[in-house]
């Protein structure tokens, strides 16, 4: 019972997506544009995340196990 039960509740909570675009709330308008710009950006524009904000990641994982190295700053509590 306990199965069903969260099996329905996960399936509701993953159907209450939106599938629409994004508007702007009616009688609002986008934020002003940025300044030493003269275009307004988009929706599009201003939901794209820059790079900063979403780095690819360049840390190789390690394969296999290897000893750590001696960490100077590793100390113990005073």
């Amino acid at each position: 019972m306990r199965t069903l039960l969260a099996l329905v509740i996960a399936t509701a909570v993953a159907a209450c997506g939106q599938q629409a675009d994004l508007k702007p709330v009616a009688g609002t308008d986008l934020p002003p544009a940025p300044f030493g710009t003269e275009r307004k950006p988009d929706a599009e524009e201003l939901l794209a995340q820059d790079t900063l904000a979403e780095p690819e990641r360049s840390v190789e994982l390690r394969r296999r196990s290897e000893e750590r190295e001696d960490d100077p700053f590793d100390l113990p509590p005073e």
